[in-house]
C-alpha cells in the first residue's frame, strides 16, 4: 500500500506527523511525503521542518493520498500543480484523506462536491463554498472513500480508522497500543462545543490559522 502525504510550506506538523505514526506501521505500507518541489517544507511555527522527498508526478498512484492543513493551506489552495495531482490521484486512490483545514485543498480540487465533510472548527464554514456539506460535531466523517478529519490531533482518529477500514479492527487496535494512544486530557476544552466561553472568544480573536 502506496501512501502520499502533501507537504507545503507552513503546514502544521502532527496534521502530517500523526497519521504518519499509524499508517507508517501498518504492514506492507510505504509511505512518501510528496510536494510540489521536494525538499525541506517549514512547519507553521517556523522551528520545524519536514523533507519531501519525491515531487507529486514521481508518485502518481498512491492508495492513500494525505492533505495536512495549516496555515499555508491558503497558498496551497491555489497551487494549480497540486490541485491538478490531487484530482489526478483520486481517480485511481482507493482513500482520499485530509486533516483539519486540508479539506479546504481538496475542496478547491473540486473533491468534496456534495459531500460530508469537516474540517478545522474555526473554517467549517468555508466548506460549503466547495460544494460540500459541513460536519461540525465529529471528528472523523466518512463519505464514499473521502475521509476528512477535523483539527490537527484529530488526525490520529482519522489515521486509525483509516486502517481498521483497510485491514480490519484489530490492525487498528495493534496500531494504537503501538503508538499508546490513550487520550486523558488534564481538562476537556477540546472543542469549541466544550471550551469556555472567553477561551473560545480570546481563540476566534488570535488564532494563528489564516482562514481567509
Amino acid at each position: 500500500m502506496d501512501v502520499a502525504i502533501v507537504l507545503f510550506e507552513r503546514f502544521t506538523a502532527l496534521d502530517a506527523v500523526g497519521p504518519y505514526e499509524v499508517l507508517a506501521n501498518m504492514p506492507g505500507a510505504t509511505v512518501t511525503f510528496v510536494a510540489t518541489s521536494p525538499g525541506p517544507k517549514r512547519t507553521d511555527t517556523g522551528y520545524l521542518a519536514l523533507t519531501a522527498d519525491a515531487r507529486l508526478d514521481e508518485v502518481p498512484e498512491p492508495d492513500v493520498v494525505l492533505v495536512p492543513g495549516g496555515p499555508g493551506q491558503v497558498q496551497a489552495e491555489q497551487d494549480g500543480a497540486l490541485l491538478e495531482w490531487l484530482r489526478e490521484v483520486d481517480r485511481t486512490s482507493t482513500w482520499t484523506t485530509s486533516v483539519c483545514t486540508g479539506a479546504l485543498v481538496l475542496g478547491a480540487a473540486g473533491l468534496l462536491e456534495g459531500k460530508r465533510a469537516t474540517t478545522y472548527w474555526l473554517a467549517v464554514e468555508q466548506l460549503a463554498a466547495h460544494g460540500a456539506i459541513p460536519v461540525a460535531d465529529e471528528r472523523v466523517v466518512v463519505d464514499g472513500k473521502v475521509m476528512t478529519a477535523a483539527g490537527v490531533s484529530s488526525g490520529i482518529d482519522m489515521a486509525l480508522t483509516l486502517a481498521a477500514r483497510l485491514g480490519g479492527d484489530d490492525l487498528a487496535r495493534t496500531l494504537q497500543l503501538g503508538i499508546e494512544y490513550d487520550p486523558q486530557p488534564p481538562f476537556d476544552a477540546g472543542s469549541a462545543a466544550k471550551a469556555p466561553a472567553h477561551i473560545t472568544s480570546w481563540f476566534r480573536d488570535n488564532s494563528r490559522f489564516i482562514l481567509t
